[in-house]
């Protein structure tokens, strides 16, 4: 029996996995609701940071009318101010809404993967979990405690080094993201 996660990507399915023996085995591991909104946040501001022009650009511009006296006011860096905090706290409240809403919460559940060249096996226990192949994933990265492999707008696996078990472990992923383009050699 087929239960689909969120927008199709992946399946979950209600029967045996196969397992690689040569396959990076991690630990049982639930991603964090706070982690979610930071690495979400980060994301944000990463793809949208030339927004941030604007504001800048109002205030440099009404701070030379100002000085011209042109057309002196004071209202524009309050009103420019106070909508750059609101855009920043809208995401913030869509990123919290999606971590408190029922239709998500296999985001925050725990997971056991399994990795190779091949795909990364998402097990819940031995008969239930999903399969992600590599060409779902959009860019990858490691980060200075984790791997985040990102499948796009907001979607991604996070990987701390706590959840392998060995450094020969770490080593074989960073092997894989390697060979796959999406890290370079050190």
């Amino acid at each position: 029996m087929a239960k689909g996660f969120s927008q199709g990507q992946q399946r979950r399915v209600q029967q045996a996995v196969p397992s690689n023996p040569l396959a990076i085995k991690t630990k049982k591991f639930a991603l964090e609701k706070n982690k979610f909104i930071g690495l979400n946040m980060m994301q944000l501001i990463k793809n949208q940071w030339y927004w941030g022009f604007v504001p800048l650009a109002l205030i440099l511009i009404n701070a030379g009318l100002n000085i011209s006296k042109v057309y002196p006011n004071y209202w524009i860096y309050v009103i420019t101010v106070l909508g750059a905090i609101l855009y920043i706290a809208f995401w913030a409240i869509q990123f919290t809404g999606v971590t408190q809403l029922e239709q998500y919460k296999q985001l925050f559940q725990k997971y056991r993967y399994e990795i190779d060249s091949r795909q990364i096996l998402m097990k819940i226990s031995d008969t239930e979990g999903g399969v992600i192949k590599w060409d779902m994933i959009k860019t990858a990265r490691k980060d200075k405690d984790a791997y985040v492999l990102d499948m796009g707008s907001y979607q991604f696996i996070y990987l701390p080094f706590t959840v392998f078990s060995n450094d020969n472990d770490k080593k074989l992923m960073d092997r894989i993201l390697k060979d796959k383009g999406f890290i370079t050699a050190e």
